[in-house]
């Protein structure tokens, strides 16, 4: 008998304070800086996004996205043996905000651990994911991506403050005779980490470098379409299955441009394509989980349907996975 993974349940959460690009347009003039609704929108497609309280760490946001989610799957927390989170912005330095979290939801005792992909990382981890419980490793695993990207911005610089929110998906991946996860396909170059980076550590005390995120938008844009395509099309010819089988589109919420010019590469019309971004900016490792528990939620995405994720993000890393609901 073969093994797959199959996801069970969905689970998303955005923090309560919503800011309008009219609300941050505002903000960052009381700063000196200048920027516009229309700007914003033309280069991002991006309209609002939620930022969270000082207090709140991205395990309390991973926490109300995986109960919603276990919900969903009609298991408790006691029932998870497995707990990945994708996050660029842990809780701390260690232990990991996969352990945090678990403690938090009363599911301790099963491995618990973090992803750090940046906005691949919830492809990464749902890929390493299916990859234990094919193995046997583990039966039923909690999925999260979870970020408070609003702590590494830096509210000076209009190209990268009005693009990123936080937020936080789920999902519950469970052991099945069914096939759900048919494909994967993961990369990295590291020789393009200067693009998009956040190029400070802490030592000794003090912060060493710059903890604010930068990022070279044309260089993000020109690689992030190529790679995209590419890892659409090798996870499809994995599963012997094509473009055309494919009911929806769901890439990382980065902008609407990359969404538009990867549909186009594929073939897809943006009619099947989930576009969250514009309501929630780009949440990194959150976008992806966040805009299928939308989707789901909403009644969009069907049983049985034939989803591809993929991501892109900074180290250079990308990759896909092709599933069904």
């Amino acid at each position: 008998m073969r093994l797959y993974s199959r996801i069970t349940g969905t689970g998303s959460y955005l923090p309560p304070r919503r800011l309008s690009n009219a609300d941050l347009v505002s903000e960052l003039a009381a700063q000196g800086v200048e920027t516009s609704d229309e700007w914003i929108v033309e280069r991002t497609g991006i309209k609002a996004r939620h930022f969270a309280a000082p207090d709140v760490c991205s395990s309390d946001l991973g926490l109300e996205a995986a109960q919603r989610a276990l919900a969903a799957a009609g298991l408790s927390a006691q029932d998870i043996d497995l707990i990945i989170v994708a996050t660029s912005t842990p809780d701390m330095v260690f232990p990991s905000t996969a352990c945090i979290l678990q403690n938090k939801l009363g599911a301790n005792g099963g491995a618990a651990f973090d992803v750090q992909a940046v906005c691949s990382g919830f492809v990464y981890a749902l890929t390493v994911a299916d990859a234990l419980i094919k193995t046997g490793t583990a039966t039923k695993a909690l999925v999260v991506g979870a970020e408070v990207f609003s702590r590494i911005l830096d509210f000076r610089d209009r190209t990268t403050c009005v693009l990123f929110g936080d937020g936080a998906g789920a999902v519950v991946l469970e052991a099945s005779e069914t096939p759900g996860i048919l494909a994967s396909d993961l990369h990295a170059d590291g020789k393009h980490v200067g693009i998009l980076c956040v190029p400070g550590q802490v030592s000794g005390g003090q912060v060493i470098g710059d903890p604010l995120l930068k990022m070279d938008g044309q260089a993000v844009f020109k690689l992030a379409v190529g790679v995209l395509e590419q890892a659409a099309r090798a996870t499809l010819t994995k599963a012997g299955k094509t473009e055309a089988d494919i009911d929806w589109l769901i890439p990382h919420q980065a902008n609407i441009r990359i969404m538009q010019a990867t549909a186009r590469k594929l073939k897809m019309s943006m009619d099947k394509v989930i576009v969250t971004v514009d309501q929630h900016g780009n949440t990194s490792a959150a976008s992806i989980p966040l805009a299928l528990d939308s989707a789901v939620r909403s009644g969009k995405i069907k049983p049985r349907q034939l989803l591809m994720l993929e991501g892109v993000g900074g180290g250079f890393t990308w990759g896909a996975v092709l599933l069904q609901m």
